[in-house]
């Protein structure tokens, strides 16, 4: 809150947290909205809604925005070429800043006129798009302090790989997921973060986010199996 304390409005879409946070919330803003959880584009889509002003910033909980880029949009806005803006991300795994891995440069579309771009993609990963309309890409980045603990990042996966089973059953395009399917996407993930991404130059972090993607892809396709088999197996 404190990295955007400098914006206009900001806005808060709050779905029902037990901590500190609504009232955290408040001492920055009192637009703070709570909506149940229907889905991070849905709440998303919520917040734009919400919004006052032609240009929108989205940025997540556990997002921060540095000084380069704070003092970019508040520039560029006095005078926009572009009708969206996307910026770098600086992953932070474990305290570790991962450069490798498809962990950067993660660029992401976060600066965007409201009548120009809306939230999409497949929950749980939602992005802004712009579909007519045009972007610039700005090397400024936006910190994401990721995961702090395994345990968090284990947690998350699990959410994850569930919603993203979920989202591609629903959409009727669930996609093979045969045993063997299950095994080579495994595989194939881990291959690709962790060698053709070059993952392993990040050392031991970037080994067990490797091992960490490809269990996400393990249980997301096993998940969609269990979703689409026509019978389950009688436990005796």
């Amino acid at each position: 809150m404190e990295s955007i304390a400098w914006a206009d409005e900001i806005i808060v879409v709050d779905s029902g947290s037990s901590d500190e946070t609504v009232a955290i919330c408040r001492e920055y803003t009192d637009r703070v909205f709570f909506n149940p959880w229907e889905g991070m584009k849905e709440q998303k889509a919520l917040a734009v809604d919400k919004a006052s002003h032609t240009w929108i910033f989205s940025l997540d909980a556990d997002e921060r925005v540095t000084d380069v880029l704070r003092n970019f949009i508040l520039k560029e806005l006095k005078n926009p070429q572009y009708d969206g803006y996307q910026f770098p991300r600086q992953n932070y795994f474990l305290g570790k800043w991962l450069k490798h891995g498809g962990w950067y440069p993660d660029q992401v579309l976060r600066l965007f006129r409201k009548d120009k771009g809306y939230f999409g993609g497949i929950n749980p990963h939602d992005k802004v798009i712009i579909e007519s309309g045009s972007v610039a890409s700005i090397p400024a980045p936006i910190v994401h302090i990721t995961y702090k603990s395994l345990s968090q990042y284990i947690h998350k996966q699990n959410l994850y790989s569930s919603i993203s089973a979920q989202e591609k059953v629903k959409t009727g395009k669930p996609g093979k997921s045969s045993p063997f399917m299950i095994i080579l996407k495994t595989a194939e993930k881990f291959f690709e973060v962790y060698m053709i991404k070059r993952g392993f130059l990040d050392g031991f972090h970037g080994l067990i986010a490797a091992i960490g993607a490809s269990c996400a892809a393990f249980f997301k396709h096993a998940k969609i199996w269990e979703l689409t088999r026509n019978k389950y197996t009688k436990v005796s």
